[in-house]
Order: C-alpha cells, then sequence, then structure tokens
C-alpha cells in the first residue's frame, strides 16, 4: 500500500478511501461521530461505583484528595480491587490510568487485579529494617507465615518507626512491639487490629499549662513576625528533620515571597532509626500544633496540610480529635489545619515528593530549581518545617534565644533529640546537648551497652549517615561536624552495633532498603541501587566498581535518596575493609 500526498494510505486500484468524509468510515451510512456504547477502557460496574459513592459520601471530588480515598476504599474493604479503582475513577472523572499509577506507587494500597483471588482478610506486616533485624526480624518472618496459616498474609515492610521497641509487628493497623511469634499469632487470631491510643496531654491539659497564651498574643499584636525571626535565628534552631536549615532565616525567606503563601509540615518521618517526632506527638500534641500555627501566622501562611505517616495511625486519630477541636474553638482561624495520611513512601520525606503526594500524585521529588519556598504546594510559595522544629518554637520564644543556645557540649549549641536504638541497654529519645559524642551518649543517657555487648560501630544520623567504627566515638554529634567522615547527622537517628554484628550485613540491610524504597523516577538511583545490592551480596566487594558506582548515583541522582545511599557501602569499605575485601 503506498501513501499519497497527504500522507494518508492510498488503497489498491486508485481508489482514495481518505477522500471519504471521517465521520462516514468511522460509523458508515452517519453523518456524525458516535460516542462509544461503554468508556474506554474497564467498564464501571454498578455496584462498584455506588459502593464507592457512599465512602466518599459528601466530600468535594477534588484531585488532591485522591490517596485520602484511596485510603477510604482500603480502610473499608482491606484491598482495591479492579472495580472501586474503575470507580472512583468515574467518581472523580479521572482517567484510569491515572488512579492506577498512584495506587501502585504506594507501598500500603493492596491492588488486586480482575481475576485475582482476594487477598486474605487480615494483613501482618514485619519490620526488617536495620534495628528490628538485629532484634530478629528474620525469625518472625520465618516462622509466623506457617503458625498463622492461609488466612492471614506475612509481608516484610520498612521502618515503622518504633526502633526502640524492635522487633515489631503491625497487625492491621495495631502496633505490637518487641515480641515474639506466639503473642503476634494470638493477636492475629483475636483480630485485634485497632491501634492504642497514646495517653497523652489533651488540649484541656494543653491550655491548663498556658499553652496557646503565645499563640493568642501573637494574634493580637503583642509580637512582631520580625521579632520572632531574630530569636529562632539567635537561639540556633535549624531544621531537625535532617537538612539543618535555620528555622528564622526559612520564615523570613517565606514571609518576602509574594501572597497567598501556604505551609506544610512533614510528619512522614520515615528514616530506618528515627522515631523522636512519634515520641513528641504521642505526648504533647499540641506543643506541636501550636508551633505550626504561630509559624504559619509569622510567615503569613493559609492553610496548613500536615503529612503524617500512615504507620501511625494512633496518632492520625489523636491529631485528627485534637484539630477538631482546635478549629471549634476558633485558635486556627487565620490557619487552617488539614491532616494528610501517607501511604507507605520513604522518599515522600522529601518535601517537594511531599508536595506531590499532598497534591494526590505519586510522591516524585521535583526538580529544582525553583525551590518550594517560590514555588509549591499549588505552585504557591510553601514553608515546610519537620515536626520537631516547631515543637521548640513556644518553648524558644517564651524562654529566650539564649535558654535553647546555652545547652551544648564540644562547642556546639542547642538541644537534639536523639533517636538511639540498636545494641543499647536502654534505647528510646534521648533530649541531650548538641554535641555529645556517642560515647557519652551510651553511657550517660542509655546505661551502657547492651548486656554481653562490646561497642564495635554506630549510624550517626540513620540509614544515609554512614557507618563509624567505635574508635571514632569522640566526634560532636551536632550539624556539619561529621563531613570528614563523609557523615552527617541528619534527623539524629543513632543506631549502635556491636561485636556481634556483621557491618557488612548492617550495610546490605540499609542499601535494600533504599532499593525498594527509591521512587524510580531517575536512572543513577532506580539502577544504581537495585546494582549495588548485587554486588554488595557478593562474598568480596569490588571496590573499584562500588566506588564508580557510587560517585554516579552521589552526582547524578535528582534527590538526597539516590545521593545518600552510597555513604553506608563507602564508609564500610573505608573503616571495615577486612570485612569486605
Amino acid at each position: 500500500m503506498a501513501e499519497g500526498s497527504s500522507g494518508a494510505p492510498q488503497a489498491a486500484g486508485g481508489s482514495r478511501e481518505a477522500e471519504r468524509p471521517l465521520e462516514r468510515l468511522i460509523h458508515p451510512g452517519s453523518g456524525r461521530r458516535k460516542a462509544p456504547p461503554t468508556p474506554k477502557g474497564r467498564e464501571v460496574e454498578d455496584e462498584a461505583l455506588a459502593e464507592v459513592e457512599v465512602l466518599l459520601g459528601e466530600r468535594p471530588r477534588r484531585r488532591d484528595l485522591l490517596i485520602e480515598f484511596l485510603h477510604l476504599i482500603q480502610d473499608r474493604y482491606g484491598q482495591l480491587s479492579a472495580a472501586h479503582l474503575a470507580g472512583l475513577a468515574q467518581a472523580m472523572n479521572l482517567p484510569m490510568a491515572e488512579v492506577y499509577e498512584v495506587a501502585s506507587f504506594y507501598a500500603h494500597f493492596d491492588i488486586v487485579a480482575e481475576g485475582e483471588e482476594p487477598l486474605p482478610p487480615l494483613t501482618v506486616r514485619v519490620c526488617d529494617s536495620l534495628s528490628c533485624a538485629l532484634a530478629g526480624a528474620e525469625d518472625l518472618l520465618d516462622t509466623l507465615p506457617e503458625m498463622l496459616g492461609r488466612e492471614v498474609r506475612v509481608v516484610r515492610a520498612p521502618c515503622m518507626g518504633r526502633c526502640d521497641s524492635a522487633p515489631v509487628a503491625e497487625v492491621g493497623h495495631r502496633h505490637l512491639l518487641s515480641t515474639a511469634a506466639g503473642e503476634i499469632a494470638i493477636a492475629a487470631k483475636a483480630k485485634d487490629v485497632h491501634p492504642a491510643l497514646p495517653d497523652y496531654k489533651d488540649l484541656e491539659a494543653y491550655l491548663a499549662d498556658g499553652g496557646y497564651r503565645l499563640l493568642k498574643d501573637c494574634l493580637a499584636g503583642k509580637h512582631e513576625p520580625e521579632s520572632l525571626f531574630t530569636t529562632l535565628e539567635s537561639a540556633g534552631l535549624r531544621g531537625l528533620g535532617g537538612a539543618g536549615f535555620p528555622a528564622g532565616r526559612k520564615w523570613r525567606i517565606v514571609s518576602q515571597q509574594p501572597a497567598p503563601r501556604v505551609m506544610t509540615v512533614n510528619a512522614d518521618e520515615g528514616e530506618p532509626g528515627t522515631f523522636k517526632d512519634r515520641w513528641y506527638l504521642e505526648r504533647d500534641p499540641h506543643r506541636f500544633l501550636e508551633g505550626t500555627l504561630i509559624a504559619a501566622w509569622a510567615a503569613g501562611c493559609s492553610p496548613c496540610y500536615i503529612y503524617l505517616r500512615d504507620e501511625y495511625p494512633a496518632l492520625h486519630e489523636v491529631l485528627h480529635r485534637e484539630i477538631a477541636k482546635l478549629q471549634e474553638m476558633g485558635l486556627a482561624g487565620h490557619c487552617p489545619l488539614e491532616l494528610r495520611r501517607g501511604a507507605g513512601a520513604y522518599i515522600c520525606g522529601e518535601e517537594s515528593a511531599m508536595i506531590e503526594s499532598i497534591e494526590g500524585k505519586r510522591g516524585l521529588p521535583r526538580h529544582r530549581p525553583p525551590f518550594i519556598a517560590q514555588v509549591g504546594l499549588f505552585g504557591r510559595p510553601t514553608l515546610n518545617h519537620n515536626v520537631e522544629t516547631v515543637y521548640w518554637v513556644r518553648e524558644i520564644v517564651e524562654k529566650g534565644a539564649d535558654w535553647f543556645a546555652g545547652h551544648g557540649r564540644n562547642g556546639r549549641k542547642g538541644l537534639r533529640s536523639f533517636s538511639v536504638s540498636g545494641r543499647v541497654r536502654h534505647p528510646g529519645v534521648k533530649l541531650a546537648p548538641a554535641g555529645i559524642t556517642v560515647q557519652q551518649l551510651i553511657e550517660e543517657y542509655c546505661g551502657g551497652m547492651a548486656e554481653g555487648h562490646s561497642f564495635k560501630a554506630y549510624l550517626p544520623g540513620g540509614a544515609s549517615g554512614g557507618i563509624l567504627p567505635a574508635s571514632l566515638g569522640d566526634i560532636p554529634l551536632d550539624f556539619d561536624t561529621l563531613q570528614a567522615e563523609d557523615c552527617f547527622i541528619g534527623s539524629a537517628a543513632v543506631v549502635i552495633l556491636s561485636d556481634r554484628d556483621s557491618i557488612k550485613e548492617a550495610a546490605l540491610n540499609l542499601m535494600r532498603f533504599f532499593e525498594d524504597e527509591s521512587c524510580g523516577q531517575c536512572t543513577p538511583c532506580r539502577n544504581g541501587t537495585e546494582k549495588a545490592v548485587a554486588l554488595m551480596s557478593r562474598t568480596k566487594w569490588d571496590k573499584g566498581l562500588l566506588t564508580e558506582l557510587s560517585g554516579v548515583m552521589m552526582d547524578a541522582s535528582i534527590c538526597g535518596l539516590g545521593q545518600a545511599a552510597p555513604n553506608p557501602l563507602l564508609s564500610v569499605m573505608k573503616h571495615f575493609p577486612d570485612e569486605v575485601f
């Protein structure tokens, strides 16, 4: 078949079908194009659509609520069927492909394709990140499937933010801490799946303790934003989610951007070894909420979206209740608070990936510039903070910058909340002076090493902060003090390893985490983490190849995940060569 000058196919025998009206080629005998009898793709089932509509209720069908709606279906039915996904797509007037790509991106959404058997009614997730692996997670994963039978699905899960109570399993939405397989089996068979709420200071107790007095003074004009900027700068408060950007300077920068401005809070701490934000929220959520509302007032932001990781279901209920009380009292009138729920994606700890998720999309990090302070959530200038950063705002302003800056050791200033786990006698959140050494942290705050263990190595900043030997246990722990060893403090997640642990296996555990959690957007990270796992699984490591691979990942990855993923393997090659070569 040849082509005519118009580019349209010319039929044999010289006839030109292209000369006939296009409508008649599609529907012979018709003068206009008819709609197909059914929508493109999967036909929507009336029953599934009705079930989706009941769940959505009177909620607006906004695009940014897609992930919230997927949670509604998952919570109700324990999985996402093809029929319900198609029904949701129609209810929201979205392409099925768009709904599916978002649902399939997040680990906590369980999609059941058409024709597949439904999932078991109950899922047990066992954390296999480093601290839980040290405490016996692999034994649980080996034992539970046979013990629980086919009616319960047992799956691996990344860090659940309970490293101080390792090993951890989640039965439905209930965390079981430091448990044996038998205890998990009892809870699973009893269908004990609902989270237990922590004993926290509620709004009434917080108000009785002077809470929201500072916010009220700000709203009444007794403070100026500039005075708060200066106070935080003088105190030396920095972003405590890991980046360490000065908080007062960030408020000032965002306040100078054109309105309207919005605020986000990243409560999606997913770095293995990190649990300090959970610890504070479980005890005093309103100190965090007041700091958030003060920051929003000072920078002129409204509304504020709080992005809470899905692994904290009890905290979701706590914040939902307490935010409702705040709104009812009018304390959040200048900046309404909206709670959003993550869905199991470590990458959403990166601020721009989190913003994409709040917008109802896959959590893919954005290219920068522009930075989110200029173009952030919904295209607006955005102030983003970590939970602990705003938690300190009230106390610093009330007690003065010198109070906070007056703490510190070894020439450092301020306080740090260290999440300590691993081979110590008393793991947990340790509020200590900035600049304390890990040796001092172990002896003074953790009761020493666990029985029968000798200090061998430590992670100063979670999975991405590198691994250092005990011989370097006298380095002050703070921002900017670990660069000489190509490590960093990050969110101050300190994991302690002992003489009973394989440093090689620890590094491999961390790289497998990065491989699983890579968003897949860029090749250096997506393929680099996979290749690194393969190379690190060998009996002997190829130093030249791993060094070259690490350089590519650090130089060419879009965001911090790929850029920091090589840190553990590089530090192991540097400090523990006998274990890998």
